[in-house]
């Protein structure tokens, strides 16, 4: 059994020095960033610092720091999921309607429930996958096509109604809080923690960055690519299913209409985060970053009364400068590690 990994990856002992400098200013960066933010709105938005808005805004950055989660597995190949805001409303819906169904007691349909989320995210995730390595078509194209796929299957499965009357111990879940803070946030806290110790501390998130660095290396080496990329599409989708049974208890109901442009807004939390979309580099830390900033960008605009459009432009903005900033962050890593080298 072939244990070598490529020692292309940013976590690789001997990795070079230009990536492990720009992931370090990346993270830097986006902190300072996020600090600046909050500073600003201290300022300007008195209510912003209170215990409540804090408690809001780690519930709001819930489902798209989970959702971002999966998503960084799939940028780091260098590959892109278009398809978590639908995939997660087709999860939600499923799971209400077992939660719901009169044949099963509260407890059991809430179990089956949830397995059937995950498991929805993790078929969809799966074929995503198995096609996009099985025919060599970009990722984006055919998540494109499950983004249509799942939002007409959770129409069609529930007739475009809305699945009511969840089991209450889910809406009691939704509300929890766990040493203070929104049960929900600890769980999308344990994914990152989890994620970060998968890319950073086995084997595979070796591969995951060796894939998005260099695959034909990677081939040569003697491992298979291919699995490794279907895989990084069944975590994303396992995440949504995750996300759906979140979103289902903070609203307490479960609907084809959910998730409705998720997609982008997890993108937008891993590219902010300091991943390239080109693959190979990014990581958990820079992701709950992107999620942050994003989260206290919505929060504090609305706090100074921004209108909803004003606030897209400007999330629009954010992101266009962020990955300006990437570029520019990478020139400094490779003319310091010049520095270094010589």
């Amino acid at each position: 059994m072939k244990t070598d990994v490529p020692t292309t990856g940013p976590t690789a002992p001997d990795r070079s020095r230009s990536k492990v400098l720009g992931q370090v200013l990346g993270e830097a960066g986006i902190g300072v960033a996020l600090l600046v933010l909050v500073l600003v709105f201290l300022a300007f938005a008195p209510q912003f610092g209170t215990g409540q808005n804090i408690r809001n805004i780690m519930t709001q950055i819930t489902l798209n720091t989970i959702l971002a989660v999966g998503m960084t597995f799939v940028v780091l190949v260098g590959g892109i999921d278009l398809s978590v805001g639908s995939v997660l409303a087709l999860s939600a819906v499923v799971a209400g309607s077992l939660m719901t169904w009169d044949a099963l007691s509260p407890g059991t349909g809430l179990l089956l429930g949830v397995l059937a989320a995950v498991l929805v995210g993790a078929l969809c995730g799966l074929v995503n996958g198995a096609v996009t390595e099985r025919w060599k078509v970009p990722s984006f194209i055919i998540t494109l096509g499950m983004l249509y796929v799942a939002r007409g299957a959770a129409q069609e499965y529930t007739n475009a109604q809305t699945i009511y009357n969840l089991p209450r111990e889910l809406t009691l879940f939704g509300t929890a809080t766990f040493l203070g803070l929104p049960a929900v946030f600890v769980v999308a806290l344990a994914l990152v923690a989890l994620g970060w110790f998968v890319l950073s501390r086995t084997v595979f998130g070796r591969l995951v960055y060796a894939v998005g660095t260099n695959e034909e290396a990677v081939r040569l080496a003697g491992h298979r690519t291919g699995w490794v990329k279907v895989s990084v599409f069944v975590i994303a989708g396992v995440c949504v299913g995750i996300a759906a049974v979140v979103y289902m208890a903070r609203l307490n109901i479960a609907s084809p209409i959910l998730g409705n442009g998720y997609e982008l807004n997890a993108i937008a939390a891993v590219v902010i985060g300091g991943a390239s979309l080109t693959g190979g580099r990014g990581s958990m830390i820079g992701t709950l970053l992107g999620a942050c900033l994003l989260g206290v960008l919505s929060n504090g605009l609305i706090l100074l009364g921004v209108s909803d459009f004003q606030r897209t432009m400007i999330t629009g903005g954010v992101i266009i400068v962020a990955v300006v900033l990437d570029a520019y962050r990478r020139r400094v890593a490779t003319r310091l590690n010049s520095v270094i080298t010589v």
